[in-house]
């Protein structure tokens, strides 16, 4: 499907835009390992290594008009005629467009006049620079003469000094310059042991590093005066705003291409030392990576060996499904998005600016689920740090750097789901990988010098859910659950403080009933780990604390026709028939059927049913109904938001997954499929002027029911829905689930699925499996195969490293669960890890 901003090449996996004034920016990552860059489709966006507020290489300017302006740009030109490749900053009508968004780079094609300038942007695998293969074509049919510029405007590093600390900042900057290299050296001399390289790989016929001199004092990035006047003034930046730029000469034949590259880099001296002359860069590292990329072989082998990196790591899930928009989100953009969450939690993206968050403790345990079967090891090192921002307690950071990999206090603390997380994480990657020892790995707490485990810090999260309870038995919210702007203990009147730092009430006894069911579904978990650990007595205690809560949850959080959201500080209850507004949740409503409640009661479906009935739209399904109208001032920043919009009525796409894997729970394929594609971008093309935002990745927020822009969406890229809906489409709807001892099938699918077949690498094996329902079911496993040899129950043996295993399921009545199963072996169960 297309639209009249672009199309899907499901062959090349690439997204390709065809006009460049899309409806918002429309973002690409680059990189996939320490560097970073954020690519918007006009050739918008930064670069940075690791951590973009404390080692930001490019300047960047958000919520600007006009919106996305800053980049790495190349101007031509030709004549008296001044244009960009990516139609911006000068927007001068292009004869033709199209930007290839691929995985990891973007391809940026304009034409105009008979001239052609692709520019093709990636950072290659374990470097840390970015490249951009800059190829010039003349179509015309006769000679032409044209003089190309590049363009990037230094940061100074830490990126918030760099844009409010004028009074320093104007005077400190420093550059070098070494045939058409750029150094860019600013504090080099003093705290500094890096810098920042940006270079072409020809020779140039002129450059520049003073802004002022380059784009003017009073002149835009549309109208930079060097590029008006037709040549660089060679001018060196002495404090003020240090650029780089480049002026190149270009004379071409008809029908003639001529390729070269610019190099941006993050360069660190290491053991070096730091200069060659007094006050001289030593450049020894830099001038090996302008002399690796001057050959354009060199690039184009990196950029192939990027294309390879992709292969394998979307080889390990590919399915082919009768659902077109599912084949695609799955086999390709959803795992991608869930590699750039993996990558960078929540921290840079158009909608957060890399300064005011670091990774999150809860986001980035969620962001493993979606991301551990492609790079396992690195989910391991993630778990480690993650946990060593716990404290003692059992509480943790909300946030740490993840350059300093240092808990951030400032932005508030106390969310008493955070430390859940981490088990269902944990219990994840050992469930991916069978590699108990991560348990055994003497990561410590933040605020102890101890050498503790990583088991002891689930046990310490158990614990401190059970110590932290209220008066109906359920878990105390502290500042917030997972939904950060339901306030229960932080009354706030002062519009100059955040939600999440305000004073706790005193004694209060606000509980949640979302933590409730997170809990459940953690207990449920750790007693499976335990069990296959073969520490019984260790298991039926986690299940009898799961037993508790359970009753706790049955007893007291049944409204009548859904599970309530919450109680507030006085005991009142939240997401309550008894609430003029605010019914209805849909995060209690998820995450107790995923823990368990109401399966044997029938309190499961009639929740379900009331998210159908109240909360579903054309575009997903909104937080809770009705919308708040009024500010409560018990309840937070969840009613200060507008009808409609974010956390207030919005639909918060990160929860709806939560409702597709409580379908497929019940076994309800169709509510699963049908709520699955609700949110889903690529089914958005024919709506693409309402939504907005990129359709290859999930966003955030899609406007309400309630709001005046309903099916409206913000946010895109970084955020919890990647991984979750990673989760309800493999492990849910497809039903390939891995799990201790090997994987577990149980599907539900629509009934009028015929068969659907997935490719699964698991532990070094590949798994061929073929899904067959003849039967016109929604879910259970009747029989299997696995290379022609009947299997009994649903589970697939471990084959041998490097085996391919082919496998054939037929759904039907469902089969017996298996004797002392674990909680996630039982068919009936949903593994989410």
């Amino acid at each position: 499907m297309s639209s009249s901003f672009g199309y899907f090449d499901d062959t090349h996996r690439e997204y390709v835009v065809t006009r460049p004034d899309t409806p918002l920016p429309w973002l690409n990552y680059l990189g996939q390992d320490d560097f970073f860059g954020l690519c918007t489709n006009t050739a918008g966006g930064y670069s940075f290594w690791r951590d973009a507020k404390l080692r930001r290489l490019t300047r960047y300017r958000y919520n600007n008009v006009p919106m996305d302006l800053g980049g790495r740009y190349l101007y031509v030109k030709d004549g008296d005629t001044v244009w960009n490749p990516g139609w911006k900053p000068v927007k001068t009508p292009l004869d033709h467009y199209e930007c290839r968004v691929g995985l990891g780079y973007s391809k940026i094609t304009g034409e105009k006049n008979g001239i052609a300038v692709e520019q093709l942007c990636f950072i290659p695998r374990g470097e840390t620079l970015e490249l951009w293969k800059t190829t010039v074509t003349n179509h015309s049919d006769r000679k032409r003469e044209i003089t190309l510029f590049s363009f990037v405007e230094f940061c100074f590093f830490e990126a918030l000094n760099d844009m409010t600390n004028y009074q320093r900042t104007f005077s400190i900057g420093e550059v070098e310059v070494e045939g058409s290299a750029i150094y860019h050296k600013t504090e080099y001399r003093e705290r500094r042991n890096h810098y920042t390289l940006f270079a072409c790989t020809r020779g140039v016929d002129g450059f520049d590093t003073c802004r002022d001199r380059f784009v003017g004092v009073h002149n835009g990035l549309h109208e930079p005066a060097a590029v008006l006047g037709g040549e660089c003034t060679n001018s060196t930046a002495h404090g003020w705003n240090p650029i780089g730029a480049h002026e190149i000469r270009l004379t071409l034949e008809p029908g003639e291409s001529q390729a070269f590259a610019f190099v941006l880099a993050y360069v660190d001296q290491g053991d070096l030392p730091k200069f060659e002359a007094p006050m001289t860069l030593n450049k020894e590292k830099g001038r090996a990576i302008v002399s690796k990329y001057s050959d354009i072989a060199a690039v184009d082998e990196e950029f192939e060996r990027l294309g390879e990196f992709w292969d394998v790591l979307l080889g390990k899930f590919q399915v082919d499904c009768p659902d077109e928009d599912a084949r695609r989100m799955a086999n390709c953009w959803n795992q991608y998005q869930c590699l750039a969450t993996f990558n960078l939690s929540r921290s840079a993206s158009l909608f957060e600016t890399g300064i005011g968050r670091g990774m999150g403790f809860r986001d980035s345990n969620q962001d493993t689920l979606g991301f551990v079967h492609m790079i396992p090891d690195r989910v391991r090192e993630r778990l480690i740090d993650i946990a060593r921002t716990q404290l003692s307690d059992g509480t943790c950071f909300h946030q740490y750097q993840p350059l300093t990999k240092k808990g951030n206090a400032e932005i508030g603390g106390d969310f008493y789901d955070d430390h859940l997380w981490l088990v269902l994480s944990v219990c994840s990657y050992i469930r991916e990988t069978g590699d108990a020892s991560i348990l055994d790995e003497p990561v410590g707490y933040a605020d102890t010098q101890g050498d503790e485990t990583m088991l002891h810090h689930l046990e310490t999260s158990i614990s401190y859910t059970l110590a932290k309870r209220g008066p109906n038995g359920l878990p105390l919210i502290g500042h917030a659950d997972w939904n950060d702007c339901l306030n229960l203990n932080c009354f706030s009147t002062e519009p100059n403080e955040s939600f999440q730092t305000a004073g706790d009430v005193g004694d209060s006894i606000a509980e949640s009933v979302m933590i409730a069911g997170l809990f459940l579904r953690a207990t449920d978990e750790f007693a499976g780990l335990y069990e296959w650990l073969e520490r019984d007595r260790d298991a039926s205690r986690i299940r009898g604390n799961h037993a508790d809560m359970l009753d706790a949850v049955e007893s007291n959080a049944w409204d009548g026709d859904w599970y309530r959201r919450a109680y507030d500080a006085d005991g009142n209850p939240v997401g309550s028939k008894e609430n003029a507004e605010g019914k209805i949740y849909i995060e209690s409503q998820g995450w107790c059927v995923l823990g368990g409640a109401g399966l044997d009661n029938g309190r499961a479906e009639q929740a379900l049913a009331s998210v159908n009935e109240h909360l579903r739209t054309p575009d997903g399904l909104v937080l809770q109904w009705p919308a708040y109208s009024d500010y409560h001032l018990e309840l937070g920043e969840v009613c200060s938001y507008p009808k409609g919009y974010k956390e207030n009525g919005g639909i918060f796409c990160h929860n709806n997954p939560w409702i597709q894997l409580a379908y497929c729970r019940i076994g309800n394929g169709e509510r699963a499929l049908e709520t699955y594609r609700a949110i889903c971008p690529s089914a958005k093309q024919d709506k693409i002027e309402t939504y907005r935002c990129e359709p290859y990745v999930y966003a955030q927020m899609i406007a309400g029911k309630e709001s005046p822009t309903p099916g409206e969406a913000k946010n895109a890229w970084l955020t919890g829905t990647a991984a979750w809906t990673f989760l309800s489409i493999s492990q849910g709807i497809l039903g390939i689930l891995p799990d201790y001892d090997g994987l577990r099938i149980d599907p539900c699918v629509p009934e009028s699925w015929e068969s659907f077949r997935v490719t699964r690498g698991f532990r070094g094996a590949t798994y061929q499996i073929k899904v067959l329902n003849p039967h016109r079911v929604s879910k259970g496993v009747a029989s299997m195969e696995v290379d022609g040899i009947p299997v009994e129950g649903n589970r697939i043996p471990l084959a041998l490293e490097g085996a391919i295993c082919e496998v054939v399921v037929t759904l039907g009545k469902p089969i017996a669960a298996e004797a002392n199963p674990s909680s996630s072996c039982s068919p009936s169960t949903i593994s989410i890890s």
